[in-house]
């Protein structure tokens, strides 16, 4: 869908794509979470989450980034802004988001926080988060403690359990930026005082400059060290070698005086932490030091560094508010009374009014205000989610120039494959969640651009070509998955993200051909990688390990298999089966503009037909489908023949999203094409029953190319919509329910091998984390779901109808059919007649408190009967797509 409207943010999004106007080079860059990070790992064993704790974070320099509280960063993470917090009863600054480990959680790593980022423009030109603080003592070794003494099969013990809310005694932190050119920036800061009593509290915005000095890298911008020093009363001078000069000022504080401001520099505390003398005095825990320590001498009396703070105590009465102001500007951009109301206070309402201009348009008026809020905060989550992300691979490997080298293990473990020395990031990337997962995924973010493609297609559409590019791509044509494990292989959803950002980002015949080619001929070399290493026998039946579904198969299929022999995996084949029709559809746009790409559009159809014809294959029972259930399994294959593996799991569904239509009308136009079709058609019988028509008018066919036979697709779905199998209140289970009552067992080498449906947080150590395919609902599985449904029903039409759900003798088209699931999914989000969102599970605070009901968190995944948000609490990444299935019910009506 293409913004019709111009709005004044729309017109920054054009200065900024044309370069008249740097608009986009300070954002939410800053990572929430840069400690134990594989990035800022340099232990011999990988033990990433013990090498670098949040308890070292205060006092060490970071190597590839920062992290902050509520921050802003520019688009290199060289200056950077972000806030510190003390109530006067915490053993340490607030200056980051605190969660647990993966060792520390009975569900692994879990951010123990509430912020809740609730507004942003494409540009950035306004930002709003909140960051709920608590007056009593954060209750960190509590949390540590009492999820340490859960077992798995018990929920997580969140912060609000603690009771650090009740009565209300916390802080309501708000953090607004508003640009008023691309390098003068207004921060306003309002805290309130939610408590039943007058308090204190400590604020400290604070400024600093990521250390790139000591490293001895030539890649940084950097090679002097940058500067801060104080020249005037609340009015720092900042210098930067790539940067160039900013000037940073603060208001007055409550009585109108002038805050203390304090100097230091972000280096290693090497004394405190490795009992080695420091280079300086004035360490990055200085403010830490000063301000709950009591050390005067910790911070710099010559008011200079590189890093500082303005530090306000405010005493705030019951139910009241403050706001302190601050502003950051170029030296050839500054204003002469930055504070001013005509310069500050109008520009920042106006601002938020241009912001509510933009998504009046973004978003569908039809749809109702509650509807409305979670899409505002979900495009809000989703542009706060971009990071400054930096790891150089070759650099990591071999250490620093003047630093000591890495152990020597280091070239042996994680990411040393050679094919990954040339991965060079350097750049702002759009995250799953910038605490949980503060590195991208390269399936999720895939995703992420099918919802950022409406408010920002020039993102979108230059993220999905930065992984194809050769500091990304690998030389042999794999795309990196994640900083954990770069060779991992996740699913192969990037040519259908390309392809629907192509569409979705212009009108027909006026779209963006020239970044479709560019994609298109870099996935050529990714779909040869996969065809070469995930087919080894040659038979279109194909493996592919991991991909992404993490712990929904009966083995851990990241690594080898415990038994002899090989898996065949009914969604690794069918992802290349839908990797062949996605391309497809690619070249066959292409073509009507360069005829030359019709030959790769028979390619990709014929080899489209042959992986539909082996997985369907029955005449030697090498194919997945199994007639007796009416499903696709995995299958075990040995000596003794095949096994198929009788898991009822989304891996059975992934056959279904391979289907493309094509129209007679639209194959006219392409001669070679059509001539080599009618060809195949003619003499490849044998394959051409993989191939359905449609008479749609005397003569004129339209051809359906699906995995699934008609029957095949009825049969599947009456499992999909039936409510004891796949079918939950809230989308589609990624597990049958039947495997509550009836796991699968399978007996190997004396082991037991099981798979029983979780509808919560996992319950097995599989992969260690937080994450569970055994019966959630995953947002972006639900949406590959209702896509294909809708080009089921394009071409069968009203000849298809199903019920949903199963037994109800209710009839459904099929889009009618995802219209409902549509749904179901949204209403994970809004609130019921109690005013309570499933999201939140039980907690009743987020319905009754009007500070805590309008705020939505969107979670990694959700239970399948509750609605309640499990995994990461803040991956407005993928769950983003909640955006598209808002659009759809607008379009068809709630």
């Amino acid at each position: 869908m293409v913004l019709e409207k111009e709005t004044a943010e729309s017109t920054r999004l054009k200065e900024d794509k044309l370069r008249e106007r740097n608009w986009k080079r300070w954002g939410p860059y800053l990572s929430e979470r840069q400690w134990g990070t594989v990035r800022e790992d340099y232990s011999p064993d990988g033990s990433c989450w013990d090498y670098f704790s949040h308890d070292q974070a205060r006092s060490r320099a970071y190597r590839w980034g920062e992290d902050g509280l509520l921050g802003m960063t520019d688009r290199q993470c060289r200056l950077c802004f972000g806030l510190a917090l003390w109530n006067g009863k915490d053993p340490i600054l607030k200056e980051r988001l605190f969660g647990l480990t993966g060792s520390e959680g009975n569900h692994g790593e879990d951010v123990k926080e509430c912020y809740y980022y609730l507004d942003s423009t494409p540009t950035h030109s306004y930002m709003k988060a909140l960051y709920k603080y608590p007056q009593e003592e954060f209750p960190y070794s509590r949390l540590i403690d009492e999820n340490r003494r859960r077992s798995r099969d018990e929920p997580e013990f969140e912060l609000i359990d603690s009771g650090v809310f009740d009565d209300s005694r916390y802080w309501d932190v708000t953090a607004e930026y508003a640009k008023n050119t691309p390098n003068n920036i207004l921060i306003n800061i309002t805290i309130k005082n939610c408590g039943p009593m007058t308090a204190s509290l400590h604020v400290l915005p604070t400024l600093w400059y990521r250390n790139t000095w000591i490293w001895g890298c030539k890649h940084e911008g950097c090679t002097v060290k940058a500067r801060m020093m104080q020249t005037n009363p609340g009015s720092v001078e900042c210098w930067h070698e790539s940067l160039g000069k900013y000037v940073f000022v603060v208001d007055t504080d409550q009585d109108g005086g002038q805050p203390e401001m304090l100097f230091t520099e972000n280096e290693t505390n090497s004394n405190l932490l490795y009992n080695y003398p420091n280079y300086t005095n004035y360490t990055k825990d200085a403010f830490h030091r000063y301000i709950i320590n009591k050390e005067q001498e910790a911070v710099n009396p010559k008011k200079r560094g590189t890093k500082v703070a303005a530090h306000y105590v405010i005493q705030v009465p019951s139910g009241n508010s403050h706001t302190l102001k601050c502003r950051l500007m170029s030296l050839d951009e500054m204003v002469d009374h930055p504070f001013a109301e005509r310069s500050f206070g109008a520009l920042l309402e106006q601002r938020r009014r241009e912001a509510d201009e933009f998504y009046h348009v973004a978003i569908p008026a039809s749809l109702t205000s509650e509807q409305k809020l979670v899409a505002r905060q979900s495009y809000a989550g989703l542009l706060w989610s971009k990071q400054f992300y930096h790891y150089i691979i070759h650099d990591w490997l071999e250490g620093d120039p003047e630093q000591p080298r890495p152990p020597a293990t280091r070239l042996q473990g994680r990411n040393s494959n050679p094919e990954w020395r040339q991965l060079f990031n350097k750049d702002v990337v759009s995250m799953p969640d910038k605490w949980e997962y503060p590195w991208y995924a390269t399936w999720d973010l895939a995703f992420h651009m099918l919802p950022m493609a409406k408010v920002d297609p020039e993102f979108a559409k230059d993220q999905l070509m930065l992984f194809l590019r050769e500091w990304y791509m690998a030389p042999n044509g794999q795309m990196p998955a994640y900083e954990f494990a770069l060779s991992d292989v996740n699913p192969p959803v990037h040519a259908l993200a390309v392809h629907m950002v192509y569409k979705t980002t212009g009108r027909k015949g006026h779209r963006d051909n020239e970044f479709l080619a560019r994609c298109f001929q870099k996935l050529l070399i990714n779909f040869t990688w996969w065809v070469n290493r995930k087919d080894p026998s040659g038979n279109n039946i194909f493996g592919g390990g991991f991909l992404g579904l993490d712990n929904i198969g009966i083995f851990d299929r990241s690594k080898d298999l415990p038994v002899q022999g090989c898996l065949m995996q009914a969604d690794g084949t069918a992802w290349m089966a839908f990797y062949c029709v996605v391309m497809l559809g690619i070249a066959l746009d292409l073509a009507v503009y360069d005829s030359s790409y019709e030959d790769m559009a028979s390619k990709f159809f014929e080899h489209f037909t042959q992986i539909s014809d082996a997985i369907n294959s029955m005449r030697d029972g090498s194919g997945l489908w199994d007639e007796q259930d009416g499903f696709y399994y995995d299958h075990l294959m040995s000596r003794d023949g095949s096994k198929p593996l009788r898991v009822r799991s989304m891996v059975g569904l992934v056959p279904l999203f391979a289907c493309l239509v094509l129209e007679d009308e639209f194959v006219q136009k392409l001669p070679g094409f059509k001539k080599r079709l009618d060809w195949f058609l003619e003499n490849r019988k044998d394959l051409a029953s993989q191939i359905s028509y449609m008479d749609v008018s005397a003569g004129t066919y339209h051809h359906l190319l699906a995995i699934p036979t008609q029957n095949q697709l009825r049969r599947v779905l009456s499992r999909v919509l039936n409510e004891s199998e796949f079918l939950s209140p809230y989308g589609v289970r990624s597990l049958s329910l039947y495997h509550k009552d009836h796991p699968y067992e399978l007996e190997a080498n004396g082991d037991t091998y099981c798979v029983q449906y979780v509808p919560g947080e996992s319950n097995t150590f599989m992969f260690g984390g937080n994450s569970n395919w055994r019966g959630p609902i995953w947002i972006c599985m639900n949406q590959l779901i209702i896509e294909c449904l809708e080009r089921y029903d394009y071409f069968y039409g009203d000849t298809f109808k199903i019920e949903c759900p199963t037994g109800s003798g209710n009839l459904m088209r099929l889009r009618d059919v995802s219209h409902e699931l549509s749904r179901r999914l949204t209403s994970l989000f809004l609130p019921d007649e109690k005013g309570r969102r499933p999201c939140h599970g039980n907690e009743m605070q987020y319905a009754n408190d009007p500070n805590w009901n309008q705020l939505v968190l969107f979670y990694e995944y959700f239970h399948p009967e509750t609605g309640r948000g499990c995994g990461a609490s803040h991956q407005t990444g993928w769950t983003a797509l909640v955006t598209r299935m808002l659009d759809k019910l607008a379009t068809e009506g709630n």
